[in-house]
């Protein structure tokens, strides 16, 4: 099954917001840090579901600004197809709806974190 994801890199401050994914029954994406955002679904184009994903997962708003990579990754159960936007959170603070932990952190330091597959192949490729 191939799900279209799409994902919100947020900077603030010459920093970048990564969140820590809940247990998950796919061990490979248990646990590790990702971007947030979500499963496009149908009718809804990056922009839409990234400003519902993120206020669903953070009760917060996000202002979807340009592209910035896209990578095709293929785990054990399921494809993803993962585009990500350099976006801007909006006034006040997010919440931890659906993630266990967050870090701000530089560009540099990004690939320090145990990220998913699919976070760390898009990484590798970001064009900010």
């Amino acid at each position: 099954m191939k799900h279209e994801v799409v994902a919100a890199v947020i900077e603030r401050d010459g920093k970048y917001l990564c969140m820590q994914r809940c247990r998950s029954h796919y061990p490979y994406i248990s646990e590790r840090w990702e971007f947030p955002g979500g499963k496009r679904m149908e009718g809804e184009c990056d922009h839409e579901t990234l400003i519902r994903e993120i206020k669903e997962e953070m009760d917060w708003d996000v202002f979807v600004g340009k592209k910035i990579g896209k990578i095709a990754h293929e785990y054990d159960d399921f494809e993803v197809s993962l585009t990500a936007y350099l976006c801007k959170g909006g006034d006040g603070d997010f919440k931890l709806l659906e993630h266990l932990d967050y870090k701000w952190l530089p560009k540099h330091e990004l690939l320090n974190l145990n990220w998913t597959d699919a976070d760390r192949k898009l990484i590798e490729t970001f064009e900010f």
